[in-house]
């Protein structure tokens, strides 16, 4: 879905509506700088970690995957994450001990196809809503309103702040 003839533009995309597709060429471009952060990165570099309470580039991007997908329940289907679903993916929203503990021995391919997975589930999910649903407001953090729009530029936001771990990471690591 990432257009590379368009990613640096924020822009109409066929099948959406125009708010939604500014806020989808927003959430490319940020995959977009992300997948270049990580390309080539051996299992051992993904697995590494800084000291005993950071996280690993192969536990970010899970959390990327993961925190995508909690939004889909929450904001698509209103509902919180299930027991199976928080198999799959609480190690990954949680991070800390639990995810330095589950989350390594992945090769690259392996989390790509994670967040590719979630990725093509919220381009679908996007499809089925227009810009009226991007503001409709609800509780959300501590009994504040938010819009969804607010919820869905937090996606990709904590991507960003993350993605600026996965840079410090490598660079510890020289590659």
């Amino acid at each position: 879905m990432i257009d590379m003839d368009k990613i640096y533009l924020i822009t109409d995309i066929p099948g959406y509506t125009p708010q939604i597709s500014r806020l989808l060429s927003m959430m490319n471009y940020v995959r977009y700088t992300t997948l270049e952060t990580t390309e080539n990165l051996t299992v051992d570099q993904l697995d590494f970690l800084l000291d005993s309470e950071s996280n690993s580039i192969g536990a970010l991007l899970m959390h990327f995957a993961a925190v995508e997908y909690a939004y889909q329940v929450g904001t698509f289907e209103k509902r919180e994450l299930n027991d199976e679903e928080m198999l799959i993916w609480g190690a990954a929203l949680e991070l800390g001990e639990e995810g330095r503990r589950k989350i390594r021995g992945n090769n690259l391919n392996y989390y790509l196809d994670k967040l590719n997975e979630v990725r093509n589930r919220t381009y679908e999910f996007f499809r089925t809503v227009n810009d009226d649903w991007l503001y409709q407001e609800e509780e959300f953090w501590y009994q504040k309103q938010a819009n969804h729009y607010f919820m869905w530029f937090h996606v990709f936001e904590d991507e960003i702040n993350h993605r600026g771990q996965i840079r410090m990471i490598k660079k510890r690591l020289n590659v």
